[in-house]
């Protein structure tokens, strides 16, 4: 007789506590199971001793099994206790280092760096340009007392300009963008690119119906460097509003790029939405091609890698293998795949630094090579008929101009814009107290108390973590081991990781 099958009608047939679904009947009728093996009315003291030993090896093998799928080269993720973060991975010093571990007294008494932040703001934003503040001054101005310089495509009113002037620790300074930096070339037609721009919006492409941000992405690519206000420094630290800072940065980044010949910086790396800039790699390819440039090592980080290209490395890479390329020739009659991400063998992988936070020298911008660069993608037209933002633009200027040690990850510095944030973790015996710092600027003190209180209690540290006195959001993951991250293309330039996962 085969197994009793036990139809549930409803919860009320769902079986008892008492009897965990067995009954006398049931039990009579069922052929041996393991229930039975296991009981003690059985008779017998070696069956019970085999059904324990099998039992024991199947929980042995079922916690096998378990371990292999939470495992990092398993089906499952990375085997992690419940709520805990991944753990952070070390990366090959052989281009970039951290340049601070963990927390410092800060000194405050050497030289500054020619140097300033830069905020591009409508008077509408008071707000989050405050929150920005806010959180620059209590992680890292309140020491170093940098000069601020504020832009807008208007005039900047009294109550904003006050304001800001309250809440700053440095100079401020406020100016109006030339409207040759700000709306449309005298080379377009203004009717043909607001038709362009337009159909982006009814294609709900993001931010693409929204003029402003292509003259924002525009200005930010090619003119920002040459306005009057920033011509007389040499660095840049560019702030959003609504932009969150979770950490101490108890050293100058300013003076550490100087001492470490670097020239951009960046603590963020995402994809593009690859809707927004289907025309911009064939142009990015093609000023490589006209001025006969040669990858540095950092064009690849932007370029999904050939599985059969020996010849794909720069020279001065041990993975440079010089070959004879197979040729083989299209069937007669057709012609060869065109694909609008693909030049000359390379295809964008939409990496690129998310430029909304940068450190960056104001001559590299300045300097012919990258204004060359900027005028080949401008004349295209895909700051209008396209939604390229300033992020990919920079990010592929580096990649053609700049080599992987050019290039910092302030990996560091914690920080949030919208929904994608990167923390660092602190760094284990590498913390320091410090004396609660009340903001002068919040008048109310009940506030104010209550955001020296938050900020005195960091996170516990981690290991491998390189930050100092960090306090990160917890309603979002870090962007780090996040789906869209470039992370891992930019560690495989810099020389690849140097801890397992």
């Amino acid at each position: 007789m085969g197994p009793v099958k036990r139809r549930v009608s409803n919860a009320a047939s769902f079986p008892s506590a008492n009897g965990y679904g067995y009954d006398a009947q049931y039990k009579k009728k069922q052929p041996r199971t393991w229930g039975v093996w296991l009981s003690p009315g059985s008779g017998s003291s070696n069956t019970i001793l085999i059904g324990a030993v099998i039992t024991f090896v199947l929980l042995v093998s079922g916690l096998i099994v378990f371990l292999f799928r939470q495992h990092e080269n398993g089906p499952g993720k990375p085997f992690q206790p419940g709520g805990v973060p991944p753990r952070i991975r070390t990366i090959s010093e052989k281009y970039d280092k951290v340049f601070l571990d963990g927390c410092q007294v800060p000194d405050t008494r050497q030289p500054r760096a020619n140097a300033t932040f830069v905020v591009l703001a409508r008077n509408k934003e008071l707000d989050g340009v405050i929150e920005s503040i806010k959180s620059m001054e209590r992680h890292f101005n309140r020491w170093y007392n940098y000069p601020y310089v504020f832009l807008n495509d208007a005039e900047f009113n009294s109550t904003f300009k006050e304001t800001v002037s309250n809440y700053t620790s440095g100079p401020v300074e406020f100016g109006q963008i030339d409207p040759g930096m700000w709306g449309f070339p005298n080379w377009t037609d203004p009717d043909v690119v607001r038709e362009g721009i337009k159909q982006q919006g009814d294609k709900a492409i993001m931010y693409g119906g929204m003029e402003s941000y292509h003259h924002m992405c525009r200005f930010y690519s090619g003119f920002f460097y040459q306005h009057e206000l920033l011509q007389k420094y040499e660095w840049y630290w560019r702030i959003e509003p609504e932009i969150k800072y979770f950490c101490d940065i108890t050293y100058d980044p300013f003076v550490e790029m100087i001492k470490n010949k670097k020239t951009y910086g960046f603590t963020i790396a995402v994809k593009e939405l690859k809707e927004t800039v289907p025309n911009i790699f064939r142009y990015a390819a093609a000023y490589r091609r006209k001025h006969r440039v040669k990858s540095r090592g950092l064009w690849e980080m932007f370029t999904i890698r050939p599985q059969e290209d020996e010849d794909f490395w720069p020279e001065n890479d041990p993975r440079y293998k010089k070959t004879v390329p197979k040729k083989t020739p299209d069937p007669p009659g057709t012609l060869p795949e065109i694909d609008n991400e693909s030049m000359e063998g390379d295809v964008y992988n939409m990496c690129h630094f998310w430029s909304n936070f940068e450190i960056a020298r104001l001559d590299w911008f300045r300097s012919q090579e990258y204004q060359d660069f900027f005028n080949v993608m401008d004349r295209s037209g895909g700051f209008w008929m396209e939604r390229w933002g300033d992020a990919p633009i920079h990010s592929l200027a580096a990649g053609a101009l700049l080599s992987p040690s050019d290039i910092h990850y302030f990996r560091d510095i914690g920080y949030r814009h919208t929904t994608i944030q990167h923390c660092p973790g602190n760094a284990p015996e590498k913390q320091i107290d410090m004396e609660p710092w009340y903001n002068p600027a919040i008048h109310d003190e009940d506030e104010r108390e209550e955001e020296a209180e938050y900020w005195a209690s960091p996170d516990k540290v981690r290991q491998n973590g390189v930050g100092c006195r960090c306090r990160c959001d917890t309603d979002v993951p870090d962007v780090e081991y996040k789906e869209g991250s470039c992370m891992v293309e930019w560690v495989e330039i810099a020389g690849g990781w140097t801890s397992p996962p």
